[in-house]
């Protein structure tokens, strides 16, 4: 089975690779540490090329393009933490073709096309744990807190997860409605800003049920795998360049024995999280039974790559790794968001076990 992408997708890769190589990237980032984390301009080139609708269907003014087109994008906008909310948009259009009504994805799709809504998905309180929800929703109205939220500020649609009658489920927020505060959050991450979101009772509509807050958790883990192993990547990269650039004790460092190792382990560790983020596009493009089982092991393995390239790359660098100068703080930065941002590693590599065990038990 060839679970490489189309030559399609691969031609999307390349443009969106040119536009975020000049466009974007650490020195761009820093431009934005003070603002609240969009490129205005770049946005608006993002959705002039039809990024924002590659997955939205024709019907509703989109290019209907299939799920691959979202995980390169995603990918590439991760390697050059492009300052735009293009990840945040992605997952969140991911729950309304999935489980949105005929009636929802009319109402919400064409402006997510257009660019006029940008929606983002609020499922964090604090904690680590998608399985839990601290806000409620009763007789069609929301109450409670989510932060932190990416890309809060420049949004009007939310898609929140909340306790209802029949358990944690998805329910879309319309952020320029009533009984809805949005304020900024610190976190670590300088590029990508976050916000909290307060809901005193605002109109609320069900998204799905239970068991569709779930697949959709799966298919934005997916999305999340790809935007990791782009911000891996560049992580490598920069390492990579270092090593043989920087020169000590009359040599290029990148001829010791030690940073090559390294430099091999990073390698190493991004094709294994690659070949699992292959497997899992494939079944969310096919929605395939095992989705759940790719999208988990895409998950933990993608956070592994991160985790280990990020900090590696900063080790390389030194000293200098270390200081504010440096551009390694974003991949740092970046990774210490991504590993929160849709549920702690051990939540994932949990729902890993538990798939493998229901596989086991219907193979048996």
């Amino acid at each position: 089975m060839d679970f490489d992408f189309s030559d399609d997708a691969k031609t999307l890769r390349e443009q969106a690779r040119k536009l975020f190589d000049e466009r974007a990237g650490p020195a761009v980032a820093r431009k934005h540490i003070d603002g609240d984390g969009i490129d205005r301009d770049l946005w608006r080139t993002v959705v002039e090329l039809g990024w924002t609708a590659a997955r939205v269907p024709e019907a509703h003014g989109g290019i209907g393009l299939s799920a691959e087109a979202s995980c390169v994008l995603a990918e590439e906008a991760g390697r050059a933490l492009a300052a735009v909310p293009l990840g945040s948009v992605l997952a969140a259009t991911e729950a309304l073709i999935a489980l949105g009504s005929p009636e929802q994805q009319a109402r919400w799709l064409p402006g997510i096309a257009d660019g006029s809504v940008v929606a983002v998905p609020a499922w964090a309180e604090g904690g680590l744990s998608p399985a839990k929800a601290g806000a409620s929703v009763s007789g069609g109205r929301i109450s409670g807190t989510k932060a932190p939220v990416p890309d809060l500020a420049a949004a009007q649609l939310a898609i929140v997860s909340a306790s209802g009658p029949d358990g944690v489920g998805l329910y879309l927020v319309d952020l320029t409605g009533p009984d809805v505060a949005v304020e900024p959050v610190e976190t670590l991450d300088l590029v990508r800003r976050h916000g909290g979101l307060t809901l005193t009772g605002a109109p609320a509509e069900p998204l799905g049920g239970p068991s569709g807050y779930h697949d959709w958790l799966d298919r934005a883990a997916v999305l999340g795998a790809f935007e990791a192993l782009g911000t891996a990547t560049a992580a490598m990269d920069m390492a990579v360049a270092y090593a043989k650039e920087r020169v000590a004790f009359g040599q290029k460092i990148g001829r010791y024995q030690g940073v090559k190792h390294k430099c091999a382990d990073m390698f190493i560790k991004l094709e294994l999280a690659r070949a699992h983020a292959l497997h899992a596009a494939w079944a969310m493009g096919a929605d395939a039974a095992e989705l759940r089982q790719a999208a988990s092991a895409a998950r933990v393995a993608s956070l592994d790559a991160l985790a280990f390239c990020a900090e590696e790359n900063v080790q390389i660098h030194g000293g200098i790794g270390y200081t504010w100068d440096s551009d390694c703080q974003f991949y740092y930065r970046r990774n210490r968001a991504l590993a929160a941002a849709l549920g702690s590693r051990t939540f994932w590599a949990d729902r890993l076990v538990r798939s493998l065990e229901q596989r086991n038990a219907v193979a048996a």
